[in-house]
C-alpha cells in the first residue's frame, strides 16, 4: 500500500509540481508491564495524560521545487512520542470477572498516578482476551473485566466512576508479535480518553 500511495503521489507531483503530502498512522505504543512488575504512579500519571506528543504518524512528503526527474518520496516519524497507552496482566478467577489477591498491588499503584492527573482528565479502561473461546464470549468477558477492573478503582481508592469509561475489546487486539492465543493477551489496558 505504502508504495502505491508514495507512486501516486510523485506522478501527481510529476505532473503538476504541487506539494503532496500523505500521512499514515503508526501503531500506537503501549507499555506492558509483566506479572509482580513494579508499576511506577509518576509514569502512570505521564502515559495517561497523553505522553507530552501527539499521536504518532509518517508521512511521505514530495516537494514540487525540484524537477520532476529529481524528484524524492521520503518516510519519517513526524513525533518521537513515549507510550500512550499502559497494559496491565490483571489476573481474574478462570472463566470470571473476579479480580485475584495477586492483581491488586499493580491496580493499587495504578491508582495512585491515576489520582496525580487533574480531576478533568478522563481514561478508557479496555479488557483483552486471547483467542481461546468464541469471539462473543470473549468481548463479553472482557468487557465484564474491565467493568470490574473500574469498580475495584471506585470502590478501593474513591476515583469518580465518570472520569472512567470501560469497554471490551475481546480478542480482536493480540499484542503485536504474539500468537492471538498467547496468555500474555489476557490483560486490561489503560489510556487518556
Amino acid at each position: 500500500m505504502m508504495r502505491s500511495l508514495a507512486a501516486v503521489a510523485l506522478m501527481a507531483l510529476m505532473q503538476g509540481g504541487a506539494v503532496a503530502q500523505i500521512t499514515l498512522p503508526v501503531t500506537e505504543i503501549t507499555l506492558h508491564y509483566r506479572e509482580g512488575q513494579r508499576v511506577d504512579p509518576q509514569e502512570v500519571k505521564q502515559i495517561l495524560s497523553g505522553g507530552g506528543g501527539a499521536p504518532r504518524t509518517r508521512s511521505i512528503r514530495l516537494l514540487g521545487d525540484a524537477p520532476a526527474a529529481a524528484a524524492t518520496a521520503t518516510a519519517a516519524p513526524s513525533d518521537a512520542a513515549g507510550p500512550r497507552a499502559l497494559s496491565l496482566p490483571v489476573k481474574f478467577e478462570f472463566d470470571s470477572f473476579a479480580i485475584l489477591p495477586q492483581a491488586r498491588e499493580q491496580l493499587d499503584a495504578l491508582a495512585e498516578g491515576i489520582k496525580l492527573l487533574p480531576p478533568e482528565q478522563r481514561l478508557v479502561i479496555e479488557g483483552h482476551t486471547d483467542a481461546v473461546g468464541s469471539e462473543d464470549y470473549n468481548r463479553q468477558l472482557s468487557q465484564r473485566r474491565a467493568a470490574a477492573v473500574k469498580h475495584y478503582l471506585v470502590q478501593q481508592h474513591g476515583i469518580d466512576p465518570r472520569r472512567m469509561r470501560d469497554m471490551g475489546v475481546g480478542e480482536r487486539q493480540p499484542i503485536d508479535g504474539l500468537d492471538a492465543n498467547a496468555p500474555d493477551n489476557r490483560r486490561v489496558q489503560f489510556r487518556g480518553g
